[in-house]
C-alpha cells in the first residue's frame, strides 16, 4: 500500500506543474465585435450555425410538446365509454 502511494507521488506533482501550460489567447474583443455589429440577426443567433442548430431544435421541441399537451388535455377531458 505505501509503496503504491511512493509511486503515484511523482505523477501528481507533475500534473500540478505550471511550466508546461499553454497559453489561451484572448478572444475576447472579437466576440464583442461579432455580437455588437448591427447587422439585422437576432443576438442569440450571432454565434454562428450551431446557435441556429440549437434553437430550431428548441423550438422544434416546443411545438411538439405544446402539441402534445394539448392533445391529452382533449383526451382526458373526454369522457371514457362505459362497456
Amino acid at each position: 500500500m505505501w509503496r503504491r502511494l511512493l509511486a503515484l507521488r511523482p505523477v501528481s506533482q507533475r500534473t500540478i506543474s505550471t511550466a508546461s501550460r499553454r497559453q489561451i489567447e484572448n478572444r475576447v474583443a472579437e466576440k464583442q465585435k461579432l455580437f455588437q455589429e448591427d447587422n439585422g440577426i437576432p443576438v442569440h443567433l450571432k454565434g454562428g450555425l450551431m446557435d441556429s442548430l440549437l434553437y430550431k431544435v428548441t423550438m422544434a421541441i416546443t411545438v411538439l410538446g405544446t402539441g402534445y399537451v394539448l392533445y391529452e388535455l382533449t383526451v382526458a377531458s373526454m369522457p371514457k365509454k362505459q362497456k
